[in-house]
């Protein structure tokens, strides 16, 4: 059997749309994952015009987006923000455009501060101590920089 483009000729052929429409129904037929409670911490939290709620629940090793629908949102006793531990009741789903998983929030129960928001206030805690964030210290962004640089880590994707 000659190999083709996309494989061996035996191979199934998928387009993306299929291919995604397809994983969209295993996640909405698994009924594990349409009724999950997840534990993390909130980062990256925007409340559009809309009424929803965006943000990632991450952990040392992992980060989850969401998604609070508008009447969900409504409902919310609490009042969020980056850095608070919750745990956050759901359904799993596939946002087809993008072609990632996210967790569809319907209720969120705070936990207490997180401890990756409770390390970044001690680092930059002990970085004002250091008067690293002075005024002083600030230097003047030049109108034309003639060098730029970019910082990533060597398994990044930049």
């Amino acid at each position: 059997m000659q190999p083709t483009l996309f494989g061996s000729q035996g191979a199934q052929q998928w387009t993306v749309s299929k291919l995604t429409f397809y994983i969209r129904k295993l996640l909405e037929e698994n009924e594990i994952l349409q009724d999950v409670w997840v534990q993390g911490e909130i980062s990256n939290l925007s409340r559009p015009a809309s009424g929803h709620v965006y943000f990632t629940l991450k952990d040392a090793s992992a980060a989850l987006k969401c998604v609070m629908w508008k009447t969900s949102a409504a409902r919310l006793g609490i009042a969020l923000q980056d850095g608070l531990e919750v745990e956050v009741h759901g359904k799993i789903g596939i946002y087809e455009v993008s072609g990632q998983y996210q967790l569809y929030a319907d209720q969120i129960r705070p936990v207490g501060e997180g401890a990756l928001y409770q390390e970044f206030m001690r680092l930059k805690a002990m970085l004002e101590a250091e008067g690293l964030f002075d005024p002083e210290r600030k230097r003047p962004i030049p109108m034309f920089p003639q060098k730029i640089g970019i910082v990533t880590s060597a398994t990044g994707a930049a």
